[in-house]
This record gives C-alpha cells, sequence and structure tokens, in this order.
C-alpha cells in the first residue's frame, strides 16, 4: 500500500509518535498486566484494551513522557520499555496520501492515517505545533470552512469528506480498514479568469493540466505563484 520496499512500519510508528507529541494521546496497549502494576501499585486492574490514562497519578507520568519526547531527551521507544507498551499499531490505518504542489513555498509528501481515539485519554494541543484543539464533526468543520470561520488546506477538506458520510467512529473504521489501494493525490493549481481552480487525480482535466505543468518550464506566471502561496504558504499553515 504504501509503495516502498522496506521500512513500511516506521510511517505507522511516525504517525503514533506524532500524535503523542502534538495531541498527547498514545495509542498502545499494556504488555503485560504484572509490569503495570509494578510501575503503579495504586493500578488493580488493567484492561487489555488500549492505554487508560484518567487516573491522574497516570496522567501527569505520560505528560512528562511527552514533554520529554518533544524535548528529544526521551524517544517513544524509552516511554514504551519504561511503562511496558507496545504501540496499536493495529488499529491504525492508512488512508490517503498528498504531496504539495509544485509552486508551494513549502512541500510535503505526506501520508494520512485514521484511528479511533481511547475512551480513557484526553487529547489536549502541545501550544507548539498544534494551538488549539476542538471535537468537531466532519460535516461541521466543512461548514465553518464555507463560511469562512476556519481555514482548512485542501488535504484536510479531502479527509474530511472522507469520514463525513460515516455516523459513527465504528463505521469509520470500518471503512478504514477496507481502503486497499490509496492513489498519490498531487492537486494542480490553476487560475482562470481570476479564479482559483484545483485539480485533483480523476478530474476531468487533471491529466491535460498535468501534462502541461510537466512541460512549461520553471518560470509559471506570477499569478499562479500567488495563489499557490495562499492556498499552501504559511497563512494556510498558520
Amino acid at each position: 500500500m504504501l509503495a516502498v520496499d522496506s521500512g513500511g512500519l516506521g510511517f505507522w510508528v511516525a504517525a503514533l509518535r506524532e500524535c503523542f507529541e502534538e495531541a498527547g494521546v498514545m495509542l498502545a496497549v499494556r504488555r503485560d498486566a504484572a509490569a503495570a502494576r509494578k510501575l503503579d501499585p495504586a493500578v488493580t486492574q488493567v484492561p487489555a484494551e488500549l492505554l487508560d490514562t484518567s487516573e491522574p497519578r497516570i496522567a501527569a507520568r505520560f505528560a512528562a513522557y511527552r514533554h520529554a519526547v518533544n524535548s528529544g531527551s526521551m524517544r517513544l521507544l524509552d516511554v514504551c520499555h519504561e511503562e511496558g507498551l507496545a504501540l496499536a499499531v493495529g488499529d491504525v490505518h492508512y488512508v490517503s496520501h498528498w504531496i504539495t504542489p509544485e509552486l508551494a513555498p513549502r512541500r510535503y509528501d505526506t501520508r494520512f492515517f485514521v484511528a479511533t481515539a481511547p475512551p480513557g485519554q484526553v487529547a489536549t494541543h502541545d501550544d507548539g505545533e498544534t494551538i488549539a484543539a476542538i471535537w468537531v464533526r466532519p460535516a461541521d468543520a466543512l461548514a465553518r470552512h464555507q463560511a469562512g470561520e476556519i481555514d482548512l488546506l485542501p488535504p484536510t477538506i479531502a479527509n474530511l469528506e472522507a469520514l463525513q458520510p460515516h455516523r459513527t467512529s465504528d463505521e469509520v473504521m470500518a471503512w478504514a480498514r477496507s481502503v486497499s489501494d490509496v492513489p498519490v493525490i498531487l492537486p494542480i493549481v490553476l487560475v482562470e479568469d481570476g479564479h482559483v481552480l484545483i485539480l485533483r487525480p480523476g478530474d476531468e482535466r487533471y491529466e491535460e493540466a498535468l501534462a502541461d505543468r510537466l512541460t512549461s518550464g520553471p518560470d509559471p506566471a506570477a499569478e499562479l505563484q500567488a495563489a499557490a502561496r495562499w492556498l499552501w504558504g504559511p497563512r494556510a499553515a498558520s
């Protein structure tokens, strides 16, 4: 699915590390209930499901781990060893792959994953790479974007549109488990009659626009550069 020769598991591990660093959510299971009780005698029963940090002392411990991982003084692997954890990679599913258009000031080659939030954890932003946290339905987020209340990047819009038809997290995960082919999406940004047009693979004129872009040379029109900066530049990223 990843179209790489080796090291595919590393994408899942990176996604889980980012989830812990930026959202404070550790998607992991206890490897051994006895080890968990040894680490924290206050824990009398350790379920075989995703890690629960609702107990205050556990929450404080993982907040310290998160700070250490963010600062680079500790690795996620160290946290797993310390707490007797195994990353729940089997509960995380790969659903989309986007590459930023050529004209964007910063370019990314990004894989997107989906997972169910553990019921025993509270997500919090790190106030660095992520500056706020809200719970919102995909449909409401898209509506707020259309109303001009929030800015969403094109990949976020597409991912929310993929989630929107599903009514529950169980439905989302059933869909995610069924995904077997993840095409690479490299959008093409055009300006026609003063309007910005974004074409994605599968759109009627995409192949023609891609061929034109590949043969147009390194000096695109100024208005096209401005459109790419507006859509994918620091303004959008902020």
